[in-house]
């Protein structure tokens, strides 16, 4: 693919990246859509469409610390770069891409199926009581206490990842379909 193509593709993949972010301030506005956001979606649309893994990772988690900085500054109105839950919500979102690095084909079962993973992910690791101080006992009984408490943000997980999902893969492969520059060297030879 030459560099031409491959620049094409990048820009294009980064402007949906940040278009699709940009819906996060969304749900500052209305908190009844908390946690109705692109984030996984483009956590897995990251990893399955970019060509060089380090702009896989990059470029998604870029874009929410970005985003991050701007929602927290919103709330707080301070500048928080770093917050005490930082670390492991980077790294459930690290480990999205990763999960989208497995689509391989793109379509509406494998992209759904890693955004069940996705989110599994996410409840998981983001509801250990100890993340919360002392809102829930540091035991087994409050980790479920805590995950049951997590299911209508979850919900809204789910209902984010399916929209802006559909959003970012339908219309990237619909663009790759009219656009050849979109398309990998390996799409192209087919």
């Amino acid at each position: 693919m030459s560099i031409q193509k491959t620049n094409t593709r990048n820009i294009v993949l980064v402007l949906m990246i940040i278009a699709a972010m940009a819906m996060r301030l969304v749900s500052y506005k209305y908190q009844v859509l908390s946690n109705f956001t692109p984030i996984g979606a483009i956590a897995l649309f990251g990893g399955a469409y970019f060509t060089d893994k380090w702009k896989a990772y990059l470029v998604p988690l870029a874009a929410l610390f970005a985003s991050d900085i701007l929602i927290n500054y919103l709330y707080t109105s301070k500048w928080v770069i770093f917050y005490s839950g930082s670390v492991w919500m980077y790294g459930c979102f690290a480990i999205m891409v990763l999960i989208g690095t497995f689509i391989k084909k793109v379509n509406a079962f494998n992209v759904a199926a890693a955004s069940l993973a996705g989110i599994a992910v996410h409840w998981l690791i983001m509801d250990l009581p100890w993340l919360y101080g002392t809102l829930y006992p540091h035991t087994l009984a409050g980790y479920g206490q805590s995950l049951f408490n997590a299911i209508p943000f979850e919900q809204n997980m789910v209902l984010g990842d399916v929209l802006f999902g559909a959003i970012l893969f339908g219309g990237f492969e619909l663009a790759k379909s009219k656009y050849t520059a979109l398309q990998t060297r390996k799409q192209l030879a087919l």
